[in-house]
């Protein structure tokens, strides 16, 4: 066994330091002996204390490298374990795959143990060659909130999240034309570096005839309000291991056309009855179908499996078992 650890945490807008934040804090209420601080303060934790980081290379530096530096270098002040987020996958594309393979290889070899978010997640280690001493899967959490009735829908198809290339909005932008629906939503902003793809992307829709409305940033009582009355949300992230704007969708009532893929397929089984998989080709079909039936896009659950706070039992039970 050892100790329950100090949770390092990091400010800002990145989903993977919003949910860290947001997992810190639930697992410090439920265990005293567990300290939340802010990553610029990690140096002056006592020496030996362990901590947990959450590790994306976009978070922790400016490159892979430097990324990996950083926390192979706090590996070697104390002991770490580290959750793994955006594993390394071939849609990095040939100049970038290798060098997140390494830094995230470097990780995992400096950690004393590694969780990722899904057991597809556990396979994208192993196709990458990445070894840890002791891995394990903990999905991401869903915690339902409370139905706000029916409400009136607007008219669009929308995709949660900040914008980059690849994250789907070409494909349901495409469907949507096909569909025979001429409006969609996009809830978020652009990704740090890819404002001028997403003004391309709307002058691409455009060309379909679908009008893209981009909220840019919301807080979360707006963003919610705003995916609550979306006609049909829509996942059509093709490469993604863990998807932080699935649960969300979830979390928020709604069920979701979500394009098949090995995550969606986990998450299906994990969470019956939340999500509406379809195979890419029939996508159009299935927007089509979901915007003449709104009762299809709400999975009317009360609760799902793995809340906030199963999640942070599980992580309690993880460091717990760890010798």
């Amino acid at each position: 066994m050892i100790a329950a650890p100090s949770l390092v945490t990091h400010e800002g807008t990145h989903g993977v330091a919003v949910y860290g934040r947001q997992l810190a804090g639930a697992i410090a209420a439920r265990r005293l002996d567990v300290r939340v601080i802010d990553v610029a303060h990690e140096p002056g934790v006592p020496a030996g204390r362990p901590v947990h980081v959450q590790f994306t290379d976009r978070l922790w530096g400016g490159s892979p490298e430097s990324a990996a530096e950083r926390v192979t270098a706090l590996a070697e002040r104390r002991p770490v374990t580290v959750t793994l987020h955006d594993l390394p996958q071939p849609s990095d594309g040939p100049r970038n795959l290798p060098r997140r393979q390494a830094a995230y290889a470097a990780v995992a070899a400096a950690a004393r143990a590694v969780a990722v978010n899904s057991d597809h997640e556990l396979a994208l280690l192993g196709e990458a060659d990445i070894r840890a001493r002791s891995v394990t899967s903990i999905p991401l959490p869903v915690d339902v909130a409370a139905s706000t009735g029916a409400g009136l829908l607007d008219g669009t198809v929308g995709v949660l999240g900040f914008f980059y290339p690849g994250k789907g909005h070409d494909e349901v932008a495409l469907a949507a034309a096909q569909a025979g629906i001429p409006r969609m939503t996009v809830l978020g902003r652009a990704s740090d570096g890819h404002a001028t793809d997403l003004e391309t992307f709307v002058r691409r829709a455009h060309a379909l005839d679908v009008e893209v409305e981009v909220t840019g940033w919301l807080d979360d009582a707006e963003l919610a309000r705003r995916g609550r009355t979306v006609s049909v949300p829509v996942v059509a992230h093709r490469h993604v291991s863990a998807s932080g704007s699935l649960a969300t969708w979830i979390g928020w009532g709604r069920r979701p056309v979500a394009e098949r893929n090995c995550y969606v397929d986990e998450m299906a089984r994990l969470r019956p009855g939340t999500l509406h998989t379809v195979h890419p080709a029939d996508l159009a079909a299935a927007l089509r179908l979901a915007a003449g039936d709104p009762a299809s896009t709400r999975h009317g659950l009360d609760t799902v499996p793995f809340s906030l706070a199963e999640v942070a039992d599980a992580y309690l039970s993880w460091w717990d078992d760890l010798r």
